[in-house]
């Protein structure tokens, strides 16, 4: 049976993390993500910090956040297989199966879409979920804390109709 780690445990171990992250003996910045996309297509193209004002302006964000990004999976990875023992590879999620389709191609395909989707909002909006949400709302920012609630109910409404069940009795 999979052990789980309490709400409290894990609020307070993501405390720890935000609380190292903006410590000087941390990173001394906060927690962010969408940064790596531009930065990391910078080192795939090649594109040189001195030619290009953007990529001089986020190589150092982009970098910290690409390290951030690996310790994340690294992290996630760890506690799945060690401490939840509930690591399993799957492409289709049974949710997925049982309420929308079963094809690879479409669960790949609504993947993109929603994950090109945030990141280009991300990026309008000059930050991230993470970097809106955890670090703002940590520090008690009001754009941070609206940013959450949009976020807590912008996620319950599309969950409910992307995710809602086939059939006339179900909502």
């Amino acid at each position: 049976m999979a052990r789980k780690i309490s709400w409290l445990t894990g609020g307070l171990m993501m405390a720890l993390l935000i609380l190292f992250t903006f410590s000087i003996w941390g990173a001394d910045r906060p927690i962010g993500a969408s940064t790596y996309v531009p930065y990391f297509a910078g080192l795939l193209f090649g594109l040189d910090p001195e030619q290009y004002e953007y990529m001089r302006e986020i190589e150092k964000a982009g970098a910290w956040e690409g390290v951030m990004l690996l310790g994340a999976f690294l992290g996630g990875l760890f506690m799945s297989v060690f401490v939840t023992k509930t690591f399993r590879f799957s492409v289709l999620p049974s949710l997925w199966k049982e309420r929308k389709n079963r094809s690879v191609a479409s669960r790949l395909f609504w993947s993109f879409v929603s994950g090109f989707i945030m990141i280009v909002g991300a990026r309008l909006a000059g930050g991230c979920t993470s970097g809106h949400f955890l670090s703002g709302a940590s520090q008690i920012a009001v754009s941070g804390l609206i940013f959450g609630g949009i976020v807590m109910v912008t996620l319950l409404v599309t969950g409910r109709l992307f995710y809602k069940k086939r059939g006339a009795q179900d909502v």
